[in-house]
């Protein structure tokens, strides 16, 4: 896929590093996989892993969390 920031690259297989904030809570996600542009570096995650981080995300908040760095597991 082309970058749709630089508009010159072409986005390759790897992975990401995805920080969420919201209300107080900060949640660090590693290792999501995601399609890198191979000339400036922006990454896309597909609706699918979207969904994921999401979800992820709103169970940490109901648990009560502020902080919380986790590993990536595929499903």
């Amino acid at each position: 896929m082309k970058c749709v920031i630089c508009k010159q690259g072409e986005t390759r297989p790897g992975k990401t590093t995805v920080t969420l904030e919201r209300d107080g809570l900060t949640i660090v996600i590693k290792n999501v996989p995601a399609q890198v542009c191979v000339n400036c570096g922006e990454e896309y995650v597909d609706d699918k892993t979207a969904s994921r981080l999401l979800k992820t995300a709103e169970e940490a908040a109901r648990s009560g969390v502020q902080v919380d760095i986790r590993e990536y597991i595929a499903a």
